[in-house]
Parts: structure tokens; sequence; C-alpha cells
């Protein structure tokens, strides 16, 4: 067994103790029944783009609260009408949804696809939830003391009606409906593999949002951010590790049901491979797992055909 090899038969064995929280399953399902209970109150408009062969539209809808949330539902001209498989996509920590033209390869496999800004970064949806306590730099520890407070369930509900949105749509395949997304986009995509009943596939690259207390101590992620106010604030550790601990996609790998796909680089410092590893040992419906040994926080275009390949395979559009 040459090194490789025993780093990956060591990290299919790894499986950290859980850190769930006992009412985290009574917690998710009141919020979901919150969620539910809001109906989607969305528009979508037009916008024009120097591509002629694709229909592109501004989508905005509210979250939770009042924060208007933009996104971009980009079509495939060919299919005019046509219900078509979708793929909701969540860009990574920082990022925004870009322009629409940058999801034509989607297009071209014929799905449609709605591209979703993460509230607060860098696209253009902005956030109107108020600070109940002070921060450090960065999004992710506002609302860190209290679990219905935390960012990281504001943009878990963000998402969850954003794919509420898409199945609603009289032209979009609501059974045949991907999340997809690197990194921050990854664990929320993951979180939809657990939480949304509208989602029939997840492709998760080098997801975060996982094993998140060893995420704060060793890796060079946004959960630095967590660490820092821990640092700065060591009398609220303990909460800051609570409040993390129901969003952790280890502790809800349990409630995944649909196939997924992840992919994992072994030199990658921000989503570690422990962290990755953590949470996919868990996940008890079929999986797969692409293993880049000499990859770092990125992802290569192979493992974006593979992406492709897997979710032109299982939702059957051969």
């Amino acid at each position: 067994m040459n090194v490789i090899e025993k780093r990956i038969s060591e990290l299919k064995q790894y499986r950290p103790d859980l850190t769930s929280p006992k009412d985290l399953d009574l917690f998710w399902d009141k919020t979901l029944e919150e969620v539910r209970a809001k109906p989607v109150c969305a528009f979508k408009t037009p916008v024009d783009t120097p591509y002629p062969h694709i229909f592109a539209y501004r989508v905005t809808f509210e979250g939770m609260d009042d924060t208007p949330l933009h996104a971009w539902y980009v079509r495939p001209r060919f299919a005019r009408d046509q219900k078509l498989p979708c793929i909701v996509l969540f860009h990574g920590y920082t990022g925004g949804k870009g322009y629409p033209e940058d999801y034509s390869s989607w297009l071209m496999l014929g799905f449609a696809v709605l591209a979703v800004d993460v509230r607060g970064q860098g696209g253009e949806t902005g956030d109107r939830l108020d600070d109940p306590h002070g921060t450090v730099k960065g999004w992710i520890t506002k609302g860190i003391l209290d679990k219905d407070t935390c960012y990281y369930k504001t943009i878990t509900t963000d998402a969850l009606r954003a794919v509420d949105w898409v199945a609603e749509q009289f032209d979009v395949d609501s059974t045949k409906i991907a999340i997809s997304g690197a990194s921050q986009g990854g664990g929320i995509s993951l979180m939809m593999a657990a939480l949304s009943d509208k989602a029939a596939i997840t492709v998760a690259d080098i997801p975060n949002m996982c094993h998140m207390d060893f995420g704060m101590m060793n890796s060079t992620s946004s959960l630095t951010e967590a660490a820092e106010f821990a640092n700065r604030f060591p009398e609220h550790l303990e909460q800051v590790l609570h409040t993390l601990s129901y969003f952790d996609v280890m502790n809800l790998a349990h409630r995944i049901r649909i196939p997924v796909m992840m992919s994992v680089g072994f030199k990658d410092t921000v989503c570690m491979p422990e962290t990755i590893f953590a949470a996919y040992n868990r996940i008890e419906s079929s999986k797969t797992i692409e293993i880049y040994p000499f990859t770092g926080h990125w992802v290569e275009g192979f493992q974006r055909r593979k992406s492709a390949e897997f979710l032109v395979k299982a939702l059957a559009l051969n």
C-alpha cells in the first residue's frame, strides 16, 4: 500500500464523534415548517446578454426576512417553454452569481440554471438582518451566539426558498432539480440534500460547513472567523461551538436521502479532507466521492466533467 492509498483508507474510516445537539431534528423540522408557511414572493425580469442562444432573467425573491435576494434564471433558447431539469447553483465564500453566460455549459447539456447570490457577499444581494452582537471581519460570526440568529441559518433558509421557487416554475421538471456548488456552495448544496424535499440529486465539490469544530481549529477557511470570534470573546467558545453544531453537515448527514457526489483535494487547507470525509462517511444514501491527491482548494476541469456525467446519467438526460 503506497502513501496515497493509505491516506485514502484512513480517511474512509474517519468517523469523529457527532456534535449533534439534542434538539437538532426538532429545530430543523420547526424551521422547515416556517419556510413552507411563507409563500415565495418573487418576480423575474428578462435581461439582455450578448449571447443570442440563451434566455436570461433576473429573479428577485424574499428571504425569511424582507431582504431581497437576487439570482439569475437562465435557459437555452432551443428549449423554449419545454420543461427542463434545473440545476440550482451556489457560489463560494465572498463570491457572487456572476453573469448569466457563465452557465452556458449547463445549458448545452439541456439544463435550466438558477444561480443564486448568497446574501451579503460579493453579488448584488444585501442583508437587512441586524447584528445582535459584535462580529469579526466577514459574515460567519453574524448572530453566532444563537441558532436562530446565526448567519448559517439565514443562508440555509434563503437557499431553501430558492429551490422552492424553481420547483414552482412551469418550465422546470420539478422531479429533476439538481443542487450544486463548491466550497461554501458545496456546504449549502449538502444542506439542501439534507433539508429540501424538492432536491433530487446533489454535487458538492470541496464542501465547507462540515466537521466545523475541526475546521475552526485547523483550516484556513471562513471558519477562521469563528475561531477569531472565540479568541476575542473566549467566554463564548462553548456557545459558538453549540450554535455551529446545528449547521454542521456531519450532524445532518442522516437526513440525506438522495444521490450525492462530492469531491476532495488532499492538499486543500481550506476545506480539509478530514472535514469532508467526516460528513461523507455518515451519508447513508447513494454516494460517490472523487479524490484528487494533489489538488488544493479548487475544482479542476476534469471534476466539472465528472459532475456533468454524473448528473446526466442519474437524471437520464441522454
